[in-house]
């Protein structure tokens, strides 16, 4: 019988691979605490018609990339494949947003059925932000600044760079769509397959395109930034000099669009260059009419959403992982004899209780004094308490040090947890 693997593009994240991830997610939420953002959980299962409405029907994620279903009651679900409209309707639905405004952030998995390669999975995790009922380029740069902090606690300041734009309102992009469409329709046959139905469909994303014939027509296309209205060529500005002001290097790309319908005024993206053909490591932008079209009231918004495959990846390429993030233990208790099992778990759970913060294994299972220090050394444990009968009888305890070359000492078993903070000290 075959073997049942895991799904193409979905991954384990085995035990040697988790304490990287706690450490980001930690350094993340630490970050967003000190900004005073609030977490929120939202299922993983919506209703479809709310990506519809707010992701776009011609979008690609739509059209080709949501896992949908029907549930027995004949209802179409889908699993997620972003955190905003779920954000969105779980702060609609309950309340939140109500005469007041709002910093939530959210974590979990997304879902979106692509093409697995590195960096880009099937099922991903992301860490998001959303900011709801403040209208200025403050809350805008206060995202851009806070993301800015978060690289450099990450140690990532010097290997990301920020883009940002603005696509203006949705009647200002409109006017610009025509112009881009008339433009473009004189290069159909000279577009790449892709372009030619989004010039249909969807031809602000066509601005996005990496085909190289079809990035030297967009060279004497329309610019965005030309069409813009008064109000939203003022909230960039005002946003590029808060950002100056803050000392948050960036550059203006005019030909930034973000792939999601419900982007308006700001978007930016954070990117790397260390990672390949995946450089994107964080996107987001306003959104100021999607809480009204998800059926709200009208509520503006800002926010981000950062990929925490990709950022670990970009932590660990780089060769940013601490020294102190791993999954080994600091001290192995050994249990010599079924006599002696008893009084190892007791002490065991006594340097816990002394030495909070460090992790303390107890062998279970048996076997011969070999065996466990075979197991002690696989730990990658500093030290290994070695306790037999004869170490019961007297009240105390072998401490050896595994990764020195030093002797082992017999220590009063009530002098251990003190001995051990020391050692480990140092």
């Amino acid at each position: 019988m075959a073997k049942i693997q895991a799904i193409r593009g979905m991954n384990d994240i085995l035990p040697e691979q988790t304490p990287v991830w706690q450490f980001v997610e930690s350094t993340v939420r630490n970050v967003l605490a000190q900004y005073g953002y609030q977490e929120i959980r939202m299922p993983i299962v919506e209703q479809t018609d709310l990506f519809r409405r707010s992701i776009g029907e011609v979008t690609d994620i739509v059209e080709k990339e949501m896992y949908t279903f029907e549930d027995r009651n004949g209802d179409s679900l889908t699993l997620r494949p972003e955190g905003t409209a779920g954000c969105v309707r779980a702060a609609e639905q309950h309340g939140l947003l109500f005469n007041q405004t709002r910093r939530l952030w959210y974590t979990g998995p997304m879902f979106r059925h692509e093409r697995p390669q590195k960096g880009r999975y099937r099922q991903f995790h992301q860490i998001g932000v959303e900011c709801f009922g403040m209208s200025g380029p403050d809350i805008d740069a206060e995202l851009l600044i806070l993301t800015a902090r978060l690289w450099k606690e990450l140690g990532l300041a010097g290997h990301t760079r920020l883009e940002i734009n603005s696509i203006g309102t949705s009647e200002s992009r409109r006017v610009y769509r025509s112009a881009l469409v008339d433009y473009l329709g004189q290069f159909r046959a000279e577009l790449d397959a892709d372009s030619q139905r989004r010039l249909d469909t969807n031809p602000l994303r066509i601005l996005d395109s990496k085909d190289p014939a079809t990035r030297r027509i967009l060279e004497c296309a329309p610019s965005l930034e030309d069409f813009l209205d008064d109000e939203s060529r003022d909230h960039f500005e005002r946003l590029k000099a808060l950002l100056d002001a803050a000392g948050v290097h960036y550059s203006v790309n005019p030909a930034l669009v973000r792939g999601l319908d419900y982007y308006g005024k700001t978007v930016f993206e954070w990117i790397t260059d260390s990672l390949g053909a995946q450089g994107t490591v964080c996107a987001g932008g306003r959104y100021d009419g999607l809480v009204e079209q998800l059926g709200g009231k009208p509520t503006v918004a800002v926010g981000f959403a950062m990929g925490l495959e990709r950022l670990i990846l970009l932590v660990e390429t780089l060769g940013l992982v601490p020294g102190y993030v791993n999954s080994e233990a600091d001290v192995y208790v050994t249990a010599m004899g079924d006599g002696v099992l008893a009084p190892a778990l007791v002490l065991a759970e006594k340097l816990r209780a002394a030495l909070p913060g460090r992790v303390i294994v107890s062998h279970c299972g048996g076997g011969s004094f070999k065996s466990q220090m075979k197991k002690a050394d696989r730990s990658g444990a500093k030290y290994t308490v070695i306790l037999g009968e004869n170490e019961i009888a007297n009240g105390t305890a072998g401490l050896k040090p595994m990764r020195a070359d030093e002797p082992q000492a017999e220590i009063a078993q009530d002098e251990l947890a003190s001995a051990l903070a020391k050692a480990l000290a140092s």
